[in-house]
Parts: C-alpha cells; sequence; structure tokens
C-alpha cells in the first residue's frame, strides 16, 4: 500500500475566487503589510505569512520580481531571497521552538504551485506528533493561533532583526 498525503484543508483555496492578477505583485504594492500580513521585506524580496498555512508560522519568502522560477532571478536576487529564507528559519525557531522546519519550492503547475507563475518560498514549522487525528480523520487543520497575535509576534521579531543591523 502506498503512502498518501491529504492536505483537505486546502480545498477552500482551490475553491476559492482567485484574481486574474498576481497577488505576490499587488499586496505588497498597497503598502498596506499589516492587512496583507507581509512581515518584512528586503532589497529584492518580502517576507508574507501563509493565510492557508500548513502550520501556524508558515510563511512564504517572496521575491519581487514576477518570475515563475530561479533561472529568472540574478545572483544578487537570489542570495537576497535566501538570506530572507535563512531569518526566516532564525525568527521562526526563536519563537515557535519547532522540532523541524520544512523549506521548499513548487515550481510550475504539476509540482504542486498554487501561484505558479511568481516564484516563493515556503518555509513551515514542524512540530512531531503536528499532525494528529483531526487531521488524519476529519479532514481538519488545527491552527492554535490567530492570524492578528502571529503577525503581532512575528513582525516584532523581523523589526527586532532590523534594528540590530
Amino acid at each position: 500500500m502506498s503512502n498518501i498525503l491529504y492536505s483537505p484543508w486546502r480545498l477552500e483555496y482551490i475553491l476559492s475566487n482567485k484574481t486574474k492578477k498576481c497577488i505576490f505583485c499587488i499586496k505588497p504594492a498597497e503598502n498596506n503589510d499589516e492587512k496583507h500580513l507581509i512581515l518584512y521585506r528586503s532589497k529584492h524580496s518580502f517576507v508574507i505569512m501563509n493565510v492557508f498555512p500548513y502550520n501556524n508560522g508558515h510563511l512564504m519568502v517572496v521575491p519581487n520580481k514576477h518570475v515563475p522560477n530561479l533561472n529568472g532571478l540574478n545572483r544578487d536576487e537570489i542570495s537576497d531571497l535566501f538570506i530572507s529564507v535563512q531569518l526566516c528559519e532564525k525568527i521562526l525557531h526563536r519563537t515557535y521552538s519547532p522540532d523541524g522546519i520544512n523549506i521548499g519550492l513548487n515550481l510550475g503547475k504539476a509540482a504542486g504551485a498554487g501561484i505558479d507563475e511568481h516564484l516563493h518560498v515556503h518555509i513551515v514549522p514542524r512540530w512531531n506528533g503536528d499532525v494528529n487525528f483531526m487531521t488524519s480523520i476529519c479532514g481538519t487543520r488545527v491552527i492554535p493561533e490567530s492570524f492578528e497575535l502571529a503577525y503581532t509576534k512575528l513582525k516584532e521579531q523581523f523589526d527586532n532583526e532590523k534594528s540590530e543591523k
């Protein structure tokens, strides 16, 4: 018997009305970071909370440049992107003390990208036993923290990092 990974809570995102415009271009351009859950901006990328998270603290690092894959970025942009990923790892460990972290890219629809036209890196904190009976049996994901509280805690950490530089 093969193993199957189900994520039925993602159905809300899959079935939701989506704009034809790229949300990773629209949201940062509005300069309303709190509304759009943008935690941090660097020269070439930004960090945003995932509104359809696999776990609390699920972040995405997105290049400012609208490209579908890593080959669309120059060395400075790639460096900036992964320095921001590294910063997210540090802040998630400091804020949530996870047992592990998944960091990944889904390049293209076939690879699982929900937004395949704009590259983004997922950073998902993980805890031993974080997939429990609610997810396995009921198809329900328990996220024990509101977006508002998570945003406030994480934003403070990102702001502290900026002030230390």
